[in-house]
């Protein structure tokens, strides 16, 4: 039989992201899991909690993911680790385990908004967002977001385009791309800025991608938790956008809503978050103020 391909990363982090991938495979797996693990003591290494046959099996499933383009590039991160970003313990169910393209160090960086909206967003709210992110730029900000469509792309474009920094937290594996499209913009991140996925390749692999869309919402948990702030540029009373918002408030986060969510007829959401401590931004003064 083969021996599973080794990796440009410290063996022991192999084993540990071999041993994440193989308890995601069981039936069971859940971010709170995992967390639930953590809490109990249970154990801070997780090759002790599968077989050999099943971490043998899957580090080398993972290595054959992570021997295409950019895998060599792929590092893996634990929450036992002294860099591991102190703002994600705020999270419900803290991440385990993260697999990062670029400089983890902007995760330290002290100031840091995550920009999101509608993927539908309209032409009004594409320019509020490019605007809002060379304002942030040009004061220092670290701009993340989840590189999907609409608002996500722009603030990352916009970051990118001003000269700033940018981290792309996203629902698939790390060398997944959704939508498509954004193929380049991701890459692009990755290369120059960071990119970071918590979602296990082997799990996402193995069920039908409806099952996988579960991942999306646990990952805007973790872009708040990462963040200083989020500012919302546009949502429906339906949108995803909202998911976010309510774990911005649950940890702690400021979240800022722009002035023209709350001018939009009918819009329920806007008000409802502004009754949670949510700030009401006219002007990106509102949001500079708040950090200085």
């Amino acid at each position: 039989m083969d021996e599973p391909m080794e990796l440009d990363a410290d063996r022991e982090r192999v084993l540990q992201a071999a041993a994440y991938e193989a308890l995601w495979l069981r039936e069971k797996a859940s971010f709170k899991y995992f967390s639930d693990l953590r809490r109990s003591g249970a154990t801070s290494d997780l090759k002790d909690l599968v077989s050999d046959g099943e971490l043998y099996h899957s580090e080398k499933e993972l290595s054959g993911y992570l021997s295409g383009e950019f895998g060599e590039l792929v590092n893996i991160k634990l929450i036992s680790d002294a860099d591991y970003p102190n703002n994600l313990l705020d999270a419900v169910n803290p991440i385990n385990l993260f697999y990062s393209i670029g400089d983890w160090q902007l995760c330290s960086c002290a100031k840091k908004v995550s920009i999101i909206g509608s993927r539908s967003v309209s032409f009004d709210g594409l320019q509020r967002a490019h605007r809002l992110t060379k304002i942030l730029v040009e004061n220092g900000f670290v701009v993340i977001s989840g590189l999907a469509r609409g608002v996500d792309s722009i603030a990352h474009e916009a970051a990118m385009h001003y000269g700033g920094r940018t981290i792309g937290v996203i629902g698939t594996p790390i060398l997944d791309y959704y939508p498509k499209e954004n193929w380049k913009l991701q890459n692009k991140v990755a290369r120059n800025h960071l990119l970071i996925s918590q979602v296990p390749a082997l799990r996402y692999k193995s069920q039908d991608f409806k099952l996988n869309r579960h991942f999306f919402p646990e990952r805007n948990a973790t872009m708040s938790a990462i963040a200083d702030a989020t500012v919302i540029i546009e949502a429906s009373d339906k949108s995803g956008t909202l998911t976010q918002a309510k774990h911005a408030i649950a940890q702690g986060r400021k979240l800022f809503i722009l002035n023209s969510c709350f001018e939009k007829d009918g819009a329920l959401w806007p008000w409802d978050l502004l009754k949670k401590g949510a700030v009401r931004v006219k002007s990106p003064s509102d949001i500079l103020s708040y950090f200085s």
